[in-house]
């Protein structure tokens, strides 16, 4: 997982975190990279959005992470929710873009164990 952790804090890209709900009715949105936590959990923050809602009876989630620069390079991560908190202090000390959020919806912090990783493209054989 530490590598995991150094090639999302090294590596400028778009993310895309896709969830579906218990009925399988898919939904995919832009998401910025992981947050790397204790227990080799990691987190997203997200909006009590279609996202959010989905992971409420399916806790299965998809993150396809496309580098910048040229070729098709990446990750794919398979992820499962273990927890969520809606806890504003803690968010605010690990989000990486600072902004005035004027609208002040809830945030919440979604905790993910990896199932699996794979590259962007390929099984990860050779």
């Amino acid at each position: 997982m530490k590598a995991l952790k150094f090639y999302f804090e090294n590596t400028k890209g778009t993310g895309v975190l896709a969830t579906a709900d218990s009925s399988g009715k898919v939904d995919s949105a832009i998401y910025s990279r992981p947050h790397f936590l204790e227990d080799d959990k990691l987190a997203f923050i997200m909006r009590d959005r279609l996202t959010h809602h989905n992971l409420t009876s399916n806790p299965h989630a998809s993150f396809l992470f496309i580098e910048n620069g040229p070729g098709y390079k990446g990750k794919r991560l398979f992820l499962k929710k273990v927890r969520e908190e809606e806890n504003p202090e803690l968010v605010g000390k690990i989000k990486r873009r600072r902004y005035t959020d004027e609208n002040q919806e809830p945030k919440f912090l979604v905790y993910f164990t990896l199932e699996k990783e794979l590259p962007l493209i390929g099984d990860g054989t050779k």
